[in-house]
């Protein structure tokens, strides 16, 4: 299977809707009209939230309109989100039971490189296509450290697609590992599938050295794009 479905993965709509939001991320874009219920700050919600608004005023932020500032915006939309995020989690899941053939160093490498390459493809999406798009909070449910929150994005009038985040609390800290758009399907299972295949015929390295080589790719193409 290529690499190349990474940062493309399947041509449909449901796909496009994933790369649109998360971050993974996911997340964290939209205004916060019309929310639903009103929470305290260690609940999964509101961990949610409390970023959503910080990255809203940045991408609506008029020092960012000029092409040159691109870069230090998506840095700073990056700082933002990046945390809201268990990545070590995400990794694990992704690979599932290829993750025993990761050395530690391996592990560590690995989700580190899926971070990065995660940021890039969504931050990328949210640059270029966000439209005041708004994000309602519909519910949240949590039980004992595991909790699911449901959204909708809407888009326009018509236009209306359901999201839940999957959520762990580590540390005391809700953290995102999941995002399910549409009828549940699932980031991470949709990269555990690619990356299965690739790892049943090769080891770790390769699929790190894989995307090293995709990071390098988006780096390349945004700095052209932004000549």
């Amino acid at each position: 299977m290529s690499l190349e479905r990474f940062d493309g993965m399947r041509n449909n709509p449901v796909s496009k809707w994933i790369k649109l939001i998360v971050l993974g991320a996911v997340i964290f874009w939209w205004t916060a009209a019309g929310l639903l219920a009103v929470e305290t700050e260690a609940d999964p919600m509101a961990t949610i939230k409390k970023p959503i608004d910080k990255v809203i005023e940045i991408l609506n932020d008029p020092r960012y309109k000029d092409p040159d500032k691109r870069e230090i915006q998506r840095e700073r939309l990056w700082e933002t989100v990046r945390g809201l995020f268990d990545f070590n989690e995400i990794s694990r899941r992704a690979v599932a039971r290829h993750w025993k053939k990761f050395s530690p160093e391996e592990k560590k490498r690995f989700a580190d490189v899926f971070a990065d390459f995660l940021g890039n493809t969504y931050i990328d999406k949210i640059q270029s296509e966000y439209n005041n798009e708004q994000i309602v909070y519909v519910s949240q449910i949590a039980r004992g450290n595991k909790a699911l929150v449901k959204t909708k994005l809407l888009r326009g009038e018509s236009l209306e697609i359901p999201i839940a985040y999957r959520m762990k609390k580590i540390d005391g800290k809700w953290k995102i590992y999941d995002i399910l758009v549409e009828n549940g399907v699932s980031l991470v299972k949709n990269y555990r599938i690619q990356f299965s295949e690739i790892l049943k015929k090769h080891p770790p390295q390769y699929l790190i050295k894989r995307l090293e080589t995709k990071l390098a790719e988006q780096k390349k193409k945004r700095a052209e794009k932004n000549k």
